[in-house]
């Protein structure tokens, strides 16, 4: 006598179907983390960028601006965060990555130094660059023209 049944049975479609989900929450999870981790590589890249371009404006201007002093938002007029249009173009792109960006330049009449921070998106920690040289975590914004 032949078996003419064929096919899987129903038990063995759900084990099946069971298993590729659990594989998925697991590989999308990860995916999440990835993600996160790139954003804040791409925050770090750009602080980073904003260092050589500083300069360059330094060096053609002899300070860091004219109206220097704490900003939260960058957008002090006659600061090098809008008088340079590179570096208010990549203080812009900081401000559309990360959630929370702030600036800081020495005080008016010195304009010697300056700080950007910008929160990271995996924590809620903040990255900062300083005219100083410096590049590193803080637990919060730039409130001087050194890192914290």
């Amino acid at each position: 006598m032949k078996n003419l049944k064929q096919g899987f049975t129903l038990i063995e479609l759900l084990v099946v179907i069971a298993i590729i989900g659990i594989l998925s929450s697991v590989v999308l999870a990860s995916l999440n983390s990835a993600r996160s981790k790139g954003s804040d590589a791409a925050v770090k890249a750009q602080l980073v960028s904003l260092r050589p371009q500083a300069e360059l404006y330094f060096d053609g201007a002899g300070n860091y601006g004219s109206a220097a002093g704490t900003v939260s938002s960058c957008s002090t007029v006659g600061s090098l965060f809008v008088a340079d249009p590179r570096i208010a173009s990549q203080v812009a792109a900081l401000a559309s990555t990360s959630a929370a960006v702030a600036c800081y330049s020495s005080p008016a009449g010195s304009q010697t130094a300056w700080a950007v921070s910008a929160q990271l998106v995996s924590t809620s920690s903040y990255w900062c660059v300083d005219s100083l040289g410096a590049s590193k975590g803080s637990t919060g914004p730039a409130t001087s023209s050194v890192c914290p």
